[in-house]
């Protein structure tokens, strides 16, 4: 195949939408636990304020990050790109 062939090819998957997910924490929760939550309830997570968070696409480890403010929003500032994205 030629270059401009491989250009071509990959053009058709730079619209292509993926699920990108910034994980804070994980935790388990019994259903009995999960139906006491309400407004003001606090979730721990198995990880420490302030630490890093991962970044999944399509559910696969590919970056962790930091979180940061834009004016109003959340953004996750990557710092460090995983090789092999791991499966769930």
């Amino acid at each position: 195949m030629k270059t401009s062939e491989n250009g071509r090819n990959l053009d058709l998957l730079l619209n292509v939408s993926l699920q990108v997910t910034a994980e804070l924490g994980k935790c388990k929760m019994n259903v009995r636990d999960i139906l006491k939550l309400g407004t003001g309830s606090v979730v721990e997570l198995d990880r420490l304020a302030g630490g890093p968070v991962d970044l999944l696409v399509n559910n696969k480890l590919v970056a962790r990050g930091e979180v940061v403010a834009i004016d109003d929003n959340f953004g996750v500032r990557i710092t460090e790109l995983i090789e092999r994205p791991e499966t769930p």
